[in-house]
């Protein structure tokens, strides 16, 4: 009942600081607004609780409403892009090993209590620009300091969401742009019996993702499953705006119940490194993104959302919400997320954990 409380208190916080947000006019406030108001009250020690099943529901719910996007024209479109989407990966990849040795760097001269092979593995997996969740428990399995490794990802998610929409916001509003994606065809808005046959297939998915134990089932699941129906030309419904907003709410909810008193007060020199670092890599974005807008010919807002460090629930939302290109934006972050879970672990084993050796431990 106490747990019940607390999470019907954080989401009554929630929903009054998306309101504010809304009058306010800033970008996605039903995802930015929760996640302030629920970091301060979390900071403050107010009861907050952000329950996990809210969190998944969101995502499920999301994953799905992005996969109507995907009408076989699009789909085209986006399929001629893979090259631009494989230069996207090795871009991510990049930038998590720069990230890594930042954040090594920042660690080195207290080390906090670390052998260099912890040192190693809790920046390498720092530093990989993935899912939060599954970089912690890697580098749990690889013999890192989970808790920095959490703790980096959360401060990298939440720099860059309460940065980059608002950059978006600006140079919509600056270049005068019109949405840059196009409407599915079919129903423009919730219709019954084809929201529930939406929701059960949907849901489907997420469950048969989840049975394989990949990362983000309730979002890939589901994303994959609206995909393949649109493509092929089966439109059920829309997602009702109303589950929209819920979702980016309690998205935002369990962003922001991170910030504990503990967390802030715990290695503040890893925190603010890793703050300094993703403003670093947003910027360092920007300029990759110049550059394969005009091999691509596709908008710099969009590619930038395609390929800023953020978790692909935050990246996409944001697409979503300012109407930026969701199937570019929405393809490239998968690919990117898909490419890092494969690629993080092998890449510390067979280059970062050898050198190890090389490299004396003065701890």
């Amino acid at each position: 009942m106490r747990q019940l409380l607390r999470t019907l208190f954080t989401l009554l916080l929630a929903w009054v600081a998306a309101l504010l947000c809304v009058a306010l006019n800033t970008p996605i406030p039903w995802m930015i607004g929760p996640l302030l108001a629920t970091a301060f009250a979390t900071m403050a020690g107010a009861p907050t609780h952000s329950a996990n099943e809210l969190r998944n529901a969101g995502q499920w719910t999301i994953g799905g409403a992005l996969g109507l996007y995907f009408t076989p024209e699009v789909t085209t479109l986006v399929l001629g892009l893979w090259w631009a989407a494989l230069l996207g990966v090795a871009w991510a990849l990049l930038l998590g090993v720069g990230f890594g040795a930042w954040m090594r760097h920042a660690l080195v001269p207290g080390r906090q209590g670390l052998s260099m092979a912890e040192l190693r593995a809790t920046t390498h997996f720092s530093g990989a620009v993935g899912g939060a969740s599954e970089m912690t428990l890697l580098a749990e399995r690889c013999g890192g300091r989970t808790d920095l490794v959490a703790a980096a990802h959360s401060v990298r998610i939440a720099v860059v969401v309460l940065s980059v929409p608002f950059a978006m916001q600006w140079a919509r509003q600056h270049w005068q742009l019109e949405a840059l994606d196009m409407m599915p065809p079919g129903p423009r808005v919730a219709e019954w019996p084809g929201l529930l046959w939406l929701v059960l297939a949907t849901g489907a998915g997420a469950a048969l993702m989840r049975l394989t134990g990949r990362a983000n089932p309730w979002f890939i699941g589901a994303l994959l499953a609206a995909m393949g129906l649109t493509m092929a030309g089966v439109h059920l419904s829309v997602v009702p705006t109303a589950l929209i907003n819920a979702a980016q709410l309690v998205i935002g909810v369990s962003l922001g119940v991170r910030f504990t008193r503990q967390f802030m007060h715990a290695a503040p020199r890893w925190l603010l490194a890793a703050a300094l670092g993703t403003v670093g890599m947003i910027g360092a974005c920007a300029l990759f993104v110049l550059a394969l807008a005009w091999g691509t010919g596709l908008h710099p807002v969009t590619l930038m959302l395609a390929t800023a460090p953020g978790g692909i629930a935050e990246m996409t939302i944001t697409a979503k919400v300012l109407q930026l290109g969701v199937p570019v934006v929405t393809a490239f972050q998968v690919c990117r997320l898909v490419a890092v879970l494969l690629l993080a672990e092998p890449l510390y084993r067979r280059w970062v954990a050898p050198r190890q050796t090389a490299l004396p431990d003065r701890g």
